[in-house]
This record gives structure tokens, C-alpha cells and sequence, in this order.
């Protein structure tokens, strides 16, 4: 008996009862809510043999980036490459496990590849475009964001399940090659369909940071948070989009308060919540404001991971914690384990080596007031960041940090240049307008660098 997902896919190996928790699982995906490793689990009771759960177990546990998940991934992989023969899997099926496989042993842009190909043969397998783009978005690809995307489109349309979700990924990956109007509109549509889409609510925040519109993004999330944030596991990255346009319009109160109520203070010790939680602090701190003991707790939950050396992107938020809460030690622990990273034979390597490990040693050298350092350190990969992940508003704190950095080291020539840069992107920011007064008040006697 040929079992089918709920886009017409065939699931080899599976019942009745697996293909129904299954289709739960890729719901909870696509929305981004509730607890999609918990049905993929119920999925796998129901039908050990079933070749996608497994796989979507190792996607699940993969796409959280938390080092310790990557032995259970791994398992996954091999248990669904096992299966494969025995069950009978089809090529589709078995293009997903060996895409799992490739990313399961740090090699990313093959992953990508294979979920691309893969993509453009079954353009409705929603789970292969979403986990494609999440790849993409840890690679920092933007145009492959919009593009794996947009080669499925023609195969759409709203009597699929699943096309609220096609609609979101769309509009982050507009926002990212900066189609913003396009973007707006194809988020607004995903969210209209499925009120829960935590990704469809996420790119028309990003539209907003990227506009500088923060009292629209304001709008946009703070009257809808029954919306999109109860059981999402991308509501701590939601909560900080609306803190960052608190911050934007200089309420330092509430970007605290948003940060203590739904960011860090949670207590979460999720890799993907410890980023936004340093990210926020970070800013703050850039910006002067006293965020008292926060810095602390924050770097006990990174502790260990200071040793992991995973994904760069990580490393960079762990380090800015490290440098916040003066743990020299922990810096040390995170260094050594870039060393070990950028010495191993995956992609991570690259990642690290070209913008995570200078990047780090930017945030340590501005953490000792060594801000020569740091500003040329951070020149240097500014062009390129791209490379080691996230998005452009996520990315915007190694340019913050840059300015600030040029600006306490009196490099007034630069300073001045990149507040004018600044300013031209957003015209009406406060914090802009504060930045070109600080760089024209500096002596012009420094040295340009």
C-alpha cells in the first residue's frame, strides 16, 4: 500500500497512523509552532520503518544547529539510509537522505544542492523547500533565499496545503535581495491564510527593520502577538525584531523590559534564543545603556558551548556574551575551538575562517578598548559577512560595531565616512543622526586608518 503525504508525496514504510502524525509534524514545521520533534516521534512509533520520519528527525535536529543534537542526527541518517533499501524508498526519498546526510557531516552547500535538485523535480515538497531555505539563510545566500523559492512557485497555488508557508519563504527571500514592496505583500498574504505562520510574520518584520520603518513594525507585531507567539519556537526571534524597533526609536526601557519579559530572561538555553538574547545586549551596550548583571547570566548559558566550535555564527554571539560579562577564560575556550574548526574538512571551516574567527577576535580587541583593532579587523569582513550566515538586520551589529569602534578610537575620517553611510540608509534614524555628531565632534588631527 502506497501511503501519501499531504502534498501527494509517496512514504515509504509508513501507516496510517505515522503518515497522520507525520503530516502533523510538517504543519508545526511549516508554521514554525508547537513541538514538530514530538511528532516526528509519534510518527516513528507508529511506523518504525517509515524512511521520511526518520529523516525529518535528523532535518528537525540539524536545523537547530545545537551541537549536542548532531550524534542523534546522524542516527537518524543512518537509520533512514538503512531503510531506504529495505522499505523500498523512492528517489525522492532518498534524495532527502542524502542531502540530511551531506549536512549531518558539515557539508552544507552540498545539502543545499542536492535539496535544490531535488526542488526543481518536486517542486510541492514543502519540507525539502523550507529546509533548503534554512540552509541557504545559514549560508547567508540570499539569492538562492528568494530564488530555490520562486522555482516553485508555478506549481502552486492555494488548494495545496501548504501554500501560506510557500508564500512566507517567498517574501523572506524578496526582503533579503531587498524587493521590499513584493516582500510586504507576499507576507501579509501568508499570514492572512494561516494566522500562526511564525515565518510569514518574520519577513514583513524584516521588511520594516530594512525600510527603517520601526513604528510600521511596531504595528505590524505588537497588536498581533496572540498571533504569532504562543507555541512558537520563533517567538523569541519575533519578541527581538519588536525590541529592535523600540531600540530604534531610542525606548531603551522597553527594548530592556521586551528583553527581560520574552528574549533573555526566559532563562532559554536554545542556541537559536541565545543569539537574539546577545544580539540585544550587544546593541544596548553599543548604545551605552546599563544593562546591569544581564551579561552574566546570558554567558552562563553559553559556557557550554564555548568549546563547541559548530557554526560561526554561533561562535560570534557566544563571544559577544564572553566579552559583555568579561569571561576571558570562556573567550580563550571559544578560540581554541575555531582553531580545531578551522582545521576540520567542512564547510564550517570557511565559515569560521573567513568571517567568524576575525570576527570574534574584533569583539575581544573591542572588549580590551583596543578598538584599532577592531576596526580593522571588522573592514576587512564587512564586504563579506554574508558568508557565515543570518540576515542583513542581524549582520547590521558588525557595522554598529564598527562605527562605534572607529568612533572611541578617534579615527575621525572613518568614523564620519560611516556615519554619512549610515545616515543615507536611514535618514531618520535617531541613532544615525547621533552617529554623524559624534564622528564631526571628533578631533581632526586622527590619523585616517
Amino acid at each position: 500500500m502506497n501511503l501519501l503525504d499531504a502534498t501527494g508525496h509517496r512514504l515509504s514504510g509508513a501507516t496510517p497512523a505515522s503518515v497522520e502524525a507525520y503530516d502533523q509534524a510538517a504543519r508545526e514545521l511549516l508554521c514554525m509552532v508547537d513541538d514538530p520533534l514530538a511528532s516526528c516521534e509519534r510518527a516513528l512509533a507508529a511506523g518504525p520503518e517509515m524512511t521520511m520520519a526518520h529523516t525529518l528527525k535528523a532535518w528537525l535536529l540539524l536545523l537547530s544547529t545545537e551541537p549536542g543534537a548532531l550524534a542523534d542526527a546522524r542516527a537518524a541518517c543512518a537509520d533512514a539510509a538503512a531503510l531506504a533499501d529495505r522499505v523500498g524508498a523512492d528517489e525522492r526519498e532518498r534524495a532527502h537522505v542524502a542531502a540530511a546526510t551531506a549536512l549531518a557531516h558539515g557539508r552544507w552547500r552540498e545539502a543545499g544542492r542536492r535539496l535544490e535538485d531535488l526542488s526543481l523535480q518536486w517542486p510541492r515538497d514543502t519540507l525539502a523547500l523550507q529546509v533548503g531555505q534554512q540552509i541557504d539563510f545559514f549560508r547567508g545566500d540570499s539569492r538562492m533565499l528568494r530564488d530555490r523559492i520562486a522555482r516553485a512557485l508555478p506549481a502552486w497555488d492555494a488548494g495545496v496545503p501548504g501554500w501560506h508557508a510557500v508564500l512566507g519563504m517567498h517574501a523572506f527571500g524578496l526582503e533579503e535581495t531587498g524587493d521590499y514592496a513584493q516582500a510586504q505583500a507576499q507576507g501579509e498574504r501568508s499570514v492572512a491564510l494561516e494566522p500562526r505562520d511564525g515565518w510569514g510574520w518574520h519577513a514583513v518584520a524584516h521588511v520594516h527593520e530594512m525600510r527603517n520603518r520601526p513604528r510600521d513594525g511596531i504595528a505590524w507585531l505588537q497588536p498581533n502577538i496572540e498571533r504569532w507567539a504562543p507555541g512558537s519556537f520563533l517567538g523569541t526571534h519575533n519578541w527581538w525584531h519588536l525590541a529592535l524597533f523600540h531600540l530604534e526609536l531610542d525606548d531603551h526601557a522597553e527594548a530592556l523590559r521586551l528583553y527581560d519579559a520574552s528574549i533573555g530572561g526566559t532563562g532559554s538555553g536554545l542556541v537559536v534564543d541565545l543569539n537574539d538574547a546577545s544580539a540585544m545586549l550587544w546593541r544596548l551596550a553599543l548604545r551605552g545603556v546599563d544593562v546591569g548583571d544581564r551579561w552574566q547570566a546570558l554567558a552562563d548559558r553559553w559556557a557550554p558551548l564555548a568549546g563547541a566550535g559548530h557554526y560561526a555564527f554561533n561562535d560570534l554571539h557566544a563571544m559577544l556574551a564572553f566579552v559583555g560579562a568579561d569571561r576571558p577564560a570562556l573567550q580563550r575556550q571559544l578560540f581554541e575551538a575555531q582553531q580545531r574548526a578551522m582545521a576540520e574538512d567542512v564547510d564550517n571551516a570557511g565559515f569560521t575562517r573567513d568571517v567568524g574567527h576575525p570576527a570574534c577576535r574584533a569583539i575581544a580587541a573591542f572588549g580590551l578598548d583596543d578598538f584599532t583593532t577592531a576596526t580593522a579587523l571588522l573592514r576587512d569582513i564587512r564586504s563579506h559577512a554574508h558568508r557565515f550566515g543570518g540576515s542583513h538586520a542581524q549582520r547590521d551589529l558588525l557595522d554598529l560595531t564598527l562605527i562605534e569602534a572607529a568612533l572611541r578610537g578617534g579615527d575621525r575620517a572613518l568614523a564620519v565616512g560611516l556615519a554619512a553611510e549610515r545616515q543615507a540608509l536611514r535618514p531618520h534614524s535617531p541613532l544615525a543622526q547621533r552617529l554623524g555628531v559624534r564622528a564631526r565632534q571628533l578631533p581632526t588631527t586622527s590619523a585616517a586608518r
